[in-house]
């Protein structure tokens, strides 16, 4: 161990958007307690997001970040001051935050270097992400080499659930008789474009009637006249667990499914993290491709439109979500059948 690392007490890894950013940065905290082992980790993050993080064994303390809150900017400096962090980490960059890290005086600061703000940060990461030439996952980790950390090895995601939550999420599936199931999860918070609520409809009730599995619709309270409209369009009957369950509950639920189904959003990452087999549906717009936004896993199979067959499109870019009608159902029951076959 260096000298260098021991010195280094306090480190702040500041990640506060939405659910998918939250968990492709987690493979960012076993790196960091094994370069800097007798450090202190704390994350950064929205009130909604702590659930995925605050069991994490690397992670030490939580931050909370009020989008909205009676917190001003600086209340903000003078807590990030009085923790005395070494090293501040920041692969979401905003102006706010990076100002906040400056004002407080961390020693290190790690940021892009393309933002019109990075004079901010003192360790900078020349690669924009727009382009999508690497998976985000890869982009985050990327961010550590400014600081002389090597990247080896497969990145490691970790989730870990109560086992109380977990315990209440078993009595729920015990209670509804479901042992086989796929969980459908139709919206996507406006994080990218959406396959249509006729095509979810569709593709239930064959993986009820084809597969025997049972079928739970997921989404927030925001997404649930989405789900109710699905529900509207099916032959079958689904279980709808919309609105009904905090972040760690879903990621309960999603660890005992069969198999996750979803547009690109937030929950696609949490399956793919505890390792269901996932399939996602992607637009042609680079900077939301799968390049950058897939599911990291390999029990996935991932469909991309094309805006070049688009009716509406014709190849120029992507303006709604007819480009995703050309990913069909049977195509996709087709992979769900390779999925299951596969993880048997």
């Amino acid at each position: 161990m260096s000298s260098a690392s021991t010195a280094v007490r306090n480190i702040l890894l500041v990640r506060t958007d939405r659910i998918g950013d939250v968990i492709l940065s987690l493979p960012m905290l076993p790196v960091l307690k094994k370069h800097f082992p007798e450090a202190s980790i704390s994350m950064m993050v929205r009130k909604y997001t702590r659930e995925l993080v605050e069991h994490h064994s690397c992670v030490d303390e939580i931050i909370q970040w009020e989008v909205d809150g009676e917190r001003s900017l600086f209340d903000y400096v003078k807590l990030v001051k009085g923790k005395k962090f070494d090293i501040a980490i920041l692969p979401y960059p905003r102006f706010k935050l990076a100002l906040i890290l400056f004002l407080a005086g961390v020693p290190v600061r790690v940021g892009t270097g393309y933002r019109w703000y990075s004079f901010l940060f003192n360790k900078k990461r020349y690669e924009h992400r727009k382009d999508a030439k690497f998976h985000e996952v890869e982009y985050n980790l990327n961010l550590l080499k400014t600081i002389g950390i090597p990247i080896e090895g497969e990145p490691l995601f970790e989730l870990n659930i109560p086992d109380e939550v977990r315990e209440q999420v078993k009595v729920v599936l015990r209670r509804n008789g479901l042992e086989r199931f796929a969980v459908l999860h139709p919206g996507s918070g406006g994080s990218a474009r959406d396959w249509s609520p006729e095509n979810f409809a569709a593709l239930a009730d064959r993986l009820q009637q084809e597969f025997g599995l049972n079928v739970v619709l997921t989404g927030s309270v925001d997404e649930q006249p989405l789900v109710r409209q699905v529900i509207k369009k099916m032959k079958t009957t689904p279980f709808d667990y919309s609105g009904k369950f905090l972040l760690r509950e879903l990621t309960a639920l999603i660890q005992h499914a069969n198999v996750f189904v979803s547009n690109s959003t937030g929950p696609l990452h949490i399956a793919a993290a505890v390792g269901t087999p996932v399939v996602g549906f992607y637009p042609p717009i680079v900077q939301c491709s799968p390049a950058r936004w897939g599911p990291y896993t390999k029990k996935k199979r991932v469909f991309t439109a094309d805006n070049n067959q688009c009716t509406l499109c014709k190849g120029s870019p992507c303006q709604s979500n007819v480009c995703m009608e050309q990913i069909t159902v049977e195509q996709v029951v087709v992979a769900i059948r390779e999925l299951l076959n596969e993880n048997l």
